[in-house]
């Protein structure tokens, strides 16, 4: 029997992708950095990274540790996060679904979707 899925909100999914693509580089600054990227042009306030981040903690999606303190950070551990399978799992459906959305898109409006769009 397959397990209940975890509908995501795009904010969860952009955090979860940007947790996936830093692989063991993945801590608080870090993934912040990366959700901005990823979020352009809208700009993203580490406060809501972190809470983010602490509901799906929650939720059994990530898993956060500490590493041993470094230097760069004044002496101060880094919290390192890393996806569970259940974060896997549902950061995948996600994917999956976006693709689906995403070619039923350019099924109607061609191949030139993905052009920025220079006027409204």
């Amino acid at each position: 029997m397959k397990p209940a899925s975890t509908n995501l909100g795009q904010f969860e999914q952009i955090v979860l992708t940007a947790i996936l693509s830093l692989g063991e580089n993945a801590y608080g600054v870090t993934i912040h950095a990366k959700v901005e990227e990823l979020s352009q042009p809208r700009k993203v306030a580490l406060g809501a990274v972190y809470s983010t981040l602490d509901r799906m903690e929650d939720k059994r999606l990530v898993v956060s540790w500490l590493s041993g303190p470094t230097a760069e950070r004044g002496g101060r551990a880094k919290r390192h996060f890393r996806l569970e399978k259940a974060g896997e799992a549902a950061l995948h459906e996600a994917a999956l679904t976006a693709k689906r959305i995403c070619d039923a898109i350019e099924q109607q409006w061609g191949h030139g979707i993905w052009q920025p769009i220079t006027e409204m």
